[in-house]
């Protein structure tokens, strides 16, 4: 006559769940140390955290439900209480609307078998794509609905080279929005803050999730603000300065919620921004009493700002975009500042044409890469895409003159400019970014 099953009782939280203590033994590596040193179920089991229930439930009926929201506190608590079965079970559940959360949870926990098969489920159901985004007017898309109206449309380069509408569209609150800051942290694009064509700053932030294709409203900035730098940094978003602010805000993607940093020393105006290395390097731009010479690098990790060195040059309305050391201005004027007479400085000032320098962060070295004399460096969106940088004007309507249409990738390798097939549309306030999309969309 076998003995009747031993279920216990395990009290966390006011809350008791009972489950089969052989399951509890045969199932969590925690358990079954705790037994056999003779202590109880309970010991320790306060520092189990959130994902408790979901493990005891798991454990009494091997059945694993996987919900995006509670992913987290599931691997957290499976990986204390040492319940290797779950962990290898997840192994079976990537998708695609979980891929990403599973393969950043993978790189906290240290968990290399799981980030490794998301990234091959990436691989064959995810493609990395440019995407555009814009008030457009007009396209020329060989298409049978061409007439519909598209907001976002999608470049592949390396199949099919040629320009598609993304079915989706700009929210209703998007539209017209100019001096807005955008980022891309964890394969999600976030568009945040900026001013509508009644000159009215606003404060709402919006977040496109490529794996379902849509838009949903995400907590607010802190303060309305537009003309800023929005920068996705060691899996936060930093709001950087805008019109005539200096505050800094942090924006944490669990939280979903938007905090104060340490400031910049002044409100500055046509500055650059970009991260390297999980720092924040601010360039250029003007104070409200002189111009800004001086590179300004901010620590998340310890919330500090510095001067980080100051430039012989004077730079402002740039692009900036980071690989590995090297960080990349794109556009926008430099001025030379050079020694006159009397101790004075002498402006020098480039003209109005597209360049591409670089600035070595460990070297310090400066570098003059490449020009363009034929086309205009402003008001322009760029993206590092694959190989090279990606460029292209923000504004370009029928009257629009060859100047400043700008439709050019710079090849980082190579240092040399590259013809990428004609965007294909008319329009206002155009932003490129890099995504990975599903092979579906």
């Amino acid at each position: 006559m076998t003995s009747p099953e031993q279920i216990i009782e395990i009290v966390m939280d006011d809350k008791m769940y009972n489950v089969s203590k052989s399951e509890l033994i045969e199932k969590s590596d925690y358990f079954r140390a705790l037994y056999s040193g003779g202590l109880g179920a309970a010991a320790g089991i306060e520092r189990a955290g959130a994902g408790l229930e979901l493990v005891l439930e798991i454990i009494n009926t091997s059945k694993i439900q996987v919900a995006n929201e509670t992913l987290e506190d599931l691997i957290e608590t499976a990986s204390f209480l040492q319940v290797t079965s779950i962990l290898k079970r997840l192994l079976s559940e990537i998708k695609q609307e979980n891929c990403v959360e599973l393969f950043k949870i993978s790189e906290v926990y240290g968990m290399h078998d799981l980030g490794n098969a998301c990234l091959k489920f990436m691989s064959c159901y995810y493609h990395p794509m440019l995407l555009a985004i814009g008030d457009f007017t007009g396209t020329c898309l060989d298409l049978a609905n061409q007439d519909e109206p598209w907001s976002m449309l999608r470049y592949d380069e390396l199949l099919e080279q040629r320009w598609k509408p993304l079915a989706n569209s700009l929210p209703p609150d998007m539209i017209n929005v100019r001096g807005y800051g955008s980022a891309v942290l964890d394969n999600y694009l976030f568009i945040d803050g900026g001013y509508r064509m009644t000159s009215q700053e606003i404060s709402v932030a919006h977040c496109y999730n490529p794996c379902k294709n849509e838009w949903n409203h995400v907590a607010p900035l802190i303060q309305k603000r537009s003309n800023f730098k929005l920068l996705a940094v060691s899996g936060k978003l930093y709001a950087v300065g805008g019109h005539c602010l200096s505050t800094v805000e942090c924006y944490g993607p669990e939280q979903d919620w938007w905090t104060c940093v340490a400031s910049l020393p002044d409100p500055l105006a046509e500055f650059s921004a970009c991260d390297c290395h999980g720092m924040i390097y601010v360039m250029g731009g003007y104070t409200s009493r002189d111009r800004n010479t001086n590179v300004l690098r901010y620590c998340p990790a310890s919330d500090t700002r510095s001067v980080f060195c100051s430039c012989s040059a004077h730079v402002r309305k740039q692009q900036m975009l980071s690989v590995e050391d090297t960080i990349y201005l794109v556009g926008g004027y430099t001025h030379e500042l050079e020694p006159a007479e009397m101790g004075r400085r002498r402006l020098s000032q480039t003209e109005d044409m597209l360049t591409v320098q670089s600035y070595n962060v460990q070297t310090g070295e400066w570098l003059q890469l490449k020009e363009n004399t034929s086309k205009s460096g402003l008001n322009l969106t760029c993206m590092l895409h694959n190989d090279g940088i990606y460029i292209m004007s923000r504004d370009v309507s029928l009257p629009t003159s060859l100047e400043h249409r700008v439709f050019l990738k710079y090849n980082i390798f190579s240092d040399a400019w590259e013809a990428f097939r004609h965007f294909p549309a008319l329009g206002q306030n155009m932003l490129l970014c890099s995504l990975y999309l599903p092979n579906v969309l």
